[in-house]
């Protein structure tokens, strides 16, 4: 396990000066994600808050190789990079032994909507990359509309809170489990409070053959309304409500594997998650009381789902060890 010093000592190939808000959990996030890979990198950085934030012509945060083109399409383009890559490598232009690896970066606008046609094709393919999703619960860069990964009852531009509706209706989309059912070696959720998890899933996510996808947790202060202090105490907060449960789902030629990396003492009710935020503040009245529970309900579903799933995949291999 690497240690705090050790991280510190790394190469940071994100460097100051970028226009990230205040409290943002984004820059964190990377900077963890950067330091875990253990070969060059080639980003490939859709539209998006981080696209925007880092690399404002003529200046950049990134000390590494980067490519934007448009939004939506950043996995499509590491599609073509990492196929020039290996013919170079086949005409003899790059040495065989060089290692490389491809990191596709997007926000939830990104990747569970305007590009998610783009990330399934990549990861059907089995392209050899990675792809980085923080995920801020809305689209953040172009005012904080709503996105499929935002909560229901968050009250953004598009889904104004009021008389007639209480923001959101829908319930947010389960990427990671849609990403994993593609039947991809490595899919995992974290968030940025828990460092350790984070940096490893990362080094995994590197380290295998074929696609992997990293979603992350990205609280955002300015849209949130919710202090710029409280990023990673609000982060942890999402895991302990099981809001935003730490798991991740492992698949190879012996089945798939489901694990919960964290299991919190005593799982707190949601209500303690949307009153940390001023984009759930009218859910707290007696009209809107069955919103926070219908959240709770769903909440409570999917972490008995993923409870159960663990269990499954330990009961088949405790079976399968009898057999031997």
């Amino acid at each position: 396990m690497v240690t705090l010093r050790e991280l510190a000592l790394k190469e940071d190939l994100f460097a100051a000066g970028h226009t990230l808000c205040p409290g943002c959990g984004i820059p964190v996030i990377l900077k963890l994600v950067l330091r875990a890979a253990k070969y060059p990198l080639v980003v490939s950085n859709d539209t998006g808050c981080l696209q925007m934030a880092s690399a404002n012509f003529p200046r950049t945060s990134w000390k590494l190789n980067w490519i934007h083109t448009a939004y939506g399409n950043a996995s499509a383009t590491m599609t073509g990079i990492a196929a020039m890559y290996q013919s170079l490598k086949k005409r003899g232009k790059i040495p065989m032994e060089k290692m490389q690896k491809f990191l596709v970066i997007g926000g939830d606008g990104a990747a569970y909507d305007t590009g998610f046609a783009s990330i399934s094709a990549a990861v059907e393919r089995g392209d050899n990359v990675v792809y980085l999703c923080y995920d801020n619960q809305l689209i953040a860069h172009s005012g904080g509309q709503v996105s499929s990964a935002t909560p229901m009852g968050a009250s953004t531009t598009t889904t104004p809170s009021g008389s007639v509706l209480p923001g959101k209706l829908q319930g947010r989309k389960n990427i990671s489990r849609i990403i994993a059912s593609h039947k991809i070696p490595y899919v995992a959720q974290s968030a940025p409070w828990i460092w350790q998890d984070l940096y490893k899933k990362a080094e995994k996510a590197f380290e295998v053959s074929g696609p992997a996808f990293l979603n992350i947790l990205s609280p955002c202060p300015n849209h949130w309304g919710m202090p710029t202090s409280k990023t990673i105490e609000l982060a942890k907060l999402a895991a302990d409500t099981c809001v935003w449960p730490i798991y991740e789902i492992q698949h190879d030629t012996t089945g798939t594997n489901v694990t919960v990396n964290y299991k919190p003492k005593q799982k707190l009710p949601v209500i303690k998650w949307l009153k940390s935020q001023g984009r759930f503040k009218h859910l707290l009245t007696k009209e809107n009381k069955w919103v926070v529970d219908r959240i709770q309900e769903e909440v409570d579903k999917e972490w008995e789902l993923l409870l159960s799933s663990q269990y499954q995949y330990e009961m088949n291999n405790e079976n399968k060890i009898r057999e031997n």
